[in-house]
């Protein structure tokens, strides 16, 4: 191995080295550690084929339902994993882009004592797509308890003003990591760039109303991949809705929405 591999997983590991339980600090940089290129790489375990060819195939482990390609953080835990096919080395960020639409997490070093680490395929798409324009998760999602009439208010009669907006629903997001924020999520019917700076200047109109030290961010409905999005879609009515036909609402999941129960993942 280059000078260079070596430092590369030396810094994955000893970030590696300081997750526990409950430490999501921790945990973050590890995430940090493994979206940096060059220096975040992993030596992705093949079942089937070749580094390079393609006929390659990553290796897959079940935990608690959820699917995992699992890797090793460095040559030497190579050798102590005692894996015996082919591998290939490759920056993590570019892992993260190929597992996460089908839903697979990445398992570092199995082989490990205490079975190493999952990385959650929620937390490789912010790998993916930018550790600071996700939540860090697991999240607690709930029903909004603030009350704030003036900017719902507000919002509702410019979005009614915005032609394309079909409805708006709310919730309550407590990252793992991080201030807790009001999220909105705008279902619309349109996303040309026209469109989506119409919604943008609803939102620039409405904010004004909410109190100094809210945080409020928005989320796209339409987003299959956003765990926000997928709890507004399952367990929040609309407050806002064009057409004036609201889904029934449903139980609040349990614990973190979109994550593996605890232990599975961390």
């Amino acid at each position: 191995m280059s000078a260079s591999g070596t430092a590369a997983a030396g810094h994955v590991e000893q970030t590696l080295r300081q997750v526990t339980p409950g430490r999501y600090d921790a945990y973050e940089a590890l995430l940090r550690a493994l979206a940096t290129p060059t220096s975040g790489q992993v030596w992705m375990l093949l079942w089937h084929g070749q580094a390079g060819s393609p006929d390659a195939q990553y290796g897959h482990m079940d935990v608690d339902g959820h699917g995992y390609a699992p890797c090793v953080t460095s040559a030497q835990e190579l050798s102590a994993s005692g894996w015996n096919r082919s591998y290939e080395v490759v920056d993590a960020l570019d892992v993260a882009r190929v597992l996460y639409p089908d839903h697979y997490g990445l398992w570092l070093n199995p082989h490990a004592p205490g079975g190493g680490v999952g990385i959650p395929w929620l937390d490789l798409r912010r790998i993916a797509t930018g550790l600071d324009r996700q939540p860090a998760g697991p999240l607690r999602v709930s029903e909004p308890a603030i009350e704030i009439p003036h900017f719902y208010a507000l919002l509702t009669q410019n979005a009614h003003r915005t032609p394309a907006v079909r409805s708006l629903r709310r919730a309550w997001v407590q990252p793992a990591f991080g201030a807790p924020y009001l999220a909105i999520g705008l279902d619309v019917y349109d996303t040309s760039p026209t469109a989506v700076d119409s919604v943008r200047a609803m939102m620039r109109q409405s904010v004004g109303a909410v109190p100094d030290g809210l945080p409020v961010s928005t989320v796209a409905m339409s987003d299959e991949f956003d765990p926000v999005a997928m709890w507004l879609r399952a367990s929040a009515r609309p407050f806002y809705d064009r057409e004036a036909h609201a889904a029934p609402a449903v139980q609040n999941p349990p614990g973190g929405y979109g994550y593996p129960p605890a232990g599975g993942g961390y």
